[in-house]
């Protein structure tokens, strides 16, 4: 098939998903509404507009019913990241006077569901952007193909490989439309539910509201120029891990817990792993602080326990400043951000999944060493037993992404400390890098208005190379370079069904 043609037919369904999240992005217009900040009428329209306006022109571009390549796929849907980062960048621009380049990063931030912030005084910001920060967090967390693909009801196998392309595998997509939307409609139902969780603590509900549509996304926008610490209240502190912890995990058990059948859920070995994970690092992290740093033990607790998970959840809501840490407190987080939540959760990183298949695949591999090498050695994984050929594929596949990972926030890490003098220290640099690139958003300060400009791009490609989980965007860089294939099968990336299952 021609290369034209799958272009075509891939932006006419981009199109369509363009025009819808035009119409969801009129909701802001409500909060515009009720507290009667008309002045923002006309920065407010720009994004939805556009969307629509975009959305109308490339999804009336002819084409023919083919099935586009999985490689162009992957690009359109790295491309249009972009477009919607930058459409995202108007409200901000024209409703607070920000840089394109502020702009642009706070888009980014929030469709990635990340949470660093440029603007200076969040306590200043009008009711409505600070409403359009949260929503972005709201749809980008699960996945804005994804949102599009069910509400819409499309699930042609083009539209499928886009959701898959978009970072966010395994999430809502399902076999029938029904099922779909009934998923966001548990999504919306947890939504409501924990804002009425976190309104026990004492809170407004503009500010349950909006912490909730942040947290169960893994995001880390808040009202207020101080955070969590604005409030200083533990109980909210307290209410806020499970709608963290309820982000990070595979929302098809929220299905399954609609049917009854929540056993599913407590017995998988993921969220096991991802409990585990967060039980011993907020104990590492906490003892750390009370036994080698300053805090009282009630303090070095809350703080300790608070940040471990939301690092773990990529959440980027935090009660402490980790600039005030040790090193080994600080690389125990970051390395619960690289980590991340779970496959089919609104979390980023690495995924918990990965690093689970990647410790069997080492002990398999050094299992290996001990024995001749006629006999064989099964790998055994999630109750199930593979063949040599097929768990050396997936092993290596999942080292791979790992390994560009690491390199990514090397390299990363070189371009900042070449282009940004700064007083932090190296430990802090990688903290930063590493939890833009999960997407979590916990931060020592290195980001922040003052910025160099070079350096917020580093951190805005970071926030979406780690959205899309970088595969993605190497592949349209070398179809950039080398043309985009008819057929894709050895660019496309890691297939996670094996790692999930």
């Amino acid at each position: 098939m021609k290369r034209t043609g799958h272009l075509a037919m891939i932006a006419h369904d981009m199109g369509l998903i363009f025009e819808f999240l035009g119409i969801v992005s009129f909701l802001p217009f409500l909060i515009l509404a009720i507290f009667g900040e008309w002045n923002l009428l006309v920065p407010m329209a720009t994004a939805p507009l556009t969307f629509l306006i975009l959305g109308f022109i490339i999804s009336h571009i002819p084409h023919e019913d083919v099935e586009p390549s999985s490689t162009v796929t992957l690009a359109a849907i790295t491309l249009s990241w972009v477009a919607i980062a930058i459409i995202g960048a108007l409200p901000f621009m024209f409703g607070l006077q920000m840089s394109f380049t502020d702009s642009v990063f706070e888009a980014m931030s929030g469709w990635t569901g990340t949470g660093f912030s440029m603007i200076a005084s969040l306590d200043n910001t009008p009711h409505t952007l600070l409403f359009w920060r949260s929503f972005t967090h709201w749809i980008g967390g699960i996945g804005i193909i994804a949102f599009s693909i069910s509400l819409r009801g499309k699930t042609r196998v083009s539209l499928f490989r886009m959701y898959k392309s978009e970072g966010r595998v395994d999430a809502l997509m399902s076999a029938t439309d029904a099922t779909s939307r009934r998923m966001w409609m548990i999504y919306l139902v947890l939504t409501l539910a924990f804002t009425g969780l976190l309104m026990l603590a004492d809170i407004p509900l503009w500010d349950a509201l909006n912490l909730v549509m942040a947290a169960i996304a893994t995001g880390g926008f808040t009202l207020h120029t101080g955070g969590l610490g604005y409030y200083n209240n533990p109980l909210l502190e307290v209410l806020l891990i499970p709608v963290m912890i309820t982000g990070a995990i595979p929302f098809k058990f929220f299905l399954l817990m609609y049917h009854g059948k929540i056993r599913n859920m407590l017995r998988d070995r993921t969220v096991r792993a991802l409990l585990l994970i967060a039980l011993l690092g907020s104990i590492l992290v906490s003892l750390d602080l009370w036994l080698f740093g300053t805090l009282p033990p009630d303090e070095a607790f809350r703080q300790g326990t608070f940040t471990a998970i939301s690092g773990l959840c990529t959440c980027g809501l935090q009660n402490s400043n980790p600039h005030l840490w040790a090193t080994i407190p600080l690389a125990v987080v970051a390395m619960m951000m690289f980590i991340g939540g779970a496959m089919g959760s609104a979390a980023g990183g690495v995924k918990v999944n990965r690093i689970q298949l990647a410790y069997h695949g080492i002990r398999w591999w050094f299992r290996r060493f001990f024995v001749s090498s006629r006999v064989l050695v099964p790998f055994r994984f999630g109750g199930r037993m593979e063949s040599r050929e097929v768990s050396e594929l997936a092993i290596s596949k999942n080292m791979l992404v790992i390994v560009i990972y690491v390199l990514t926030i090397f390299v990363a890490t070189i371009l900042t400390l070449h282009l940004y003098i700064t007083s932090f220290r190296m430990e802090e640099v990688v903290f930063e890098l590493v939890s833009a690139l999960s997407n979590a958003g916990l931060s020592v300060g290195l980001i922040g208005a003052a910025s160099p400009i070079a350096i917020k791009w580093i951190f805005i490609i970071l926030m979406w190379l780690g959205r899309l989980e970088i595969v993605p965007v190497l592949i349209l860089t070398l179809g950039l370079l080398k043309g985009l294939e008819d057929d894709s099968r050895s660019l496309t990336p890691p297939d996670p069904d094996f790692q999930i299952r």
